[in-house]
């Protein structure tokens, strides 16, 4: 199947791509389409985590859960969203622990693109949802795939740095070499979890520190 995505990605998903469970991922979202559903991020950005972030260029590996599902929000990076809209309420606690540990401002876009292309795979599981509708493709096959990601990324020979915020992302740190690469869990930055590990965690000091280029957060 012909899948566009980024040249180095293409070669390391290629066999992915070809089986049964994409196919049919493909085609329940083009059968959604054709049912007038509107799905978010728009088809250019599903996979732009890829596009920005090439394979052989992974340093950290920053897994989210779901899109953003309200119309403007999504474009293909997990906890991002679109310059000019404001930022949710995660992603300003997201901001707000990286003031308290890094001394950074508080940035006033929500886009966070410059971190893809830095080295940081900003993953979602679910890389498709329906606008209205959280977790509304949790199950049409995109995790299948992006389990698959987090393998091959695991597969790596250099030391790669996987961030798991929150028990979804938590439960995939068996799909990761733990004894190779670093594995950094807290609470997810969402308000209802926040105040109960995610703040105070200090994990952009830590990815700083374990790489040898600073990030610019």
């Amino acid at each position: 199947m012909n899948v566009k995505i980024e040249p180095s990605w293409q070669n390391v998903l290629k066999d992915e791509f070809e089986k049964p469970y994409f196919k049919t991922l493909v085609a329940t979202l083009k059968h959604e389409k054709q049912l007038g559903k509107t799905i978010y991020p728009a088809g250019k950005d599903i996979f732009r985590a890829f596009d920005l972030t090439p394979y052989e260029q992974v340093k950290v590996l920053l897994l989210g859960q779901d899109p953003y599902h309200g119309a403007g929000q999504a474009h293909g990076l997990c906890f991002s969203v679109q310059e000019g809209v404001k930022p949710p309420p995660s992603l300003m606690n997201i901001y707000k622990e990286l003031q308290q540990d890094i001394g950074k401002p508080i940035p006033l876009s929500g886009d966070l693109s410059h971190w893809a292309r830095q080295g940081i795979l900003m993953l979602n599981a679910s890389l498709t949802v329906e606008a209205g509708k959280p977790m509304s493709h949790a199950h049409i096959g995109w995790e299948q795939f992006t389990d698959a990601v987090i393998r091959k990324v695991s597969n790596k020979p250099e030391r790669i740095i996987f961030v798991l915020w929150g028990k979804f992302a938590q439960q995939k740190e068996s799909l990761i070499d733990a004894d190779r690469h670093i594995v950094l869990k807290a609470s997810h930055p969402s308000p209802f979890s926040a105040f109960h590990g995610f703040f105070g965690c200090k994990h952009f000091s830590k990815m700083n520190d374990l790489l040898l280029e600073k990030i610019q957060f």
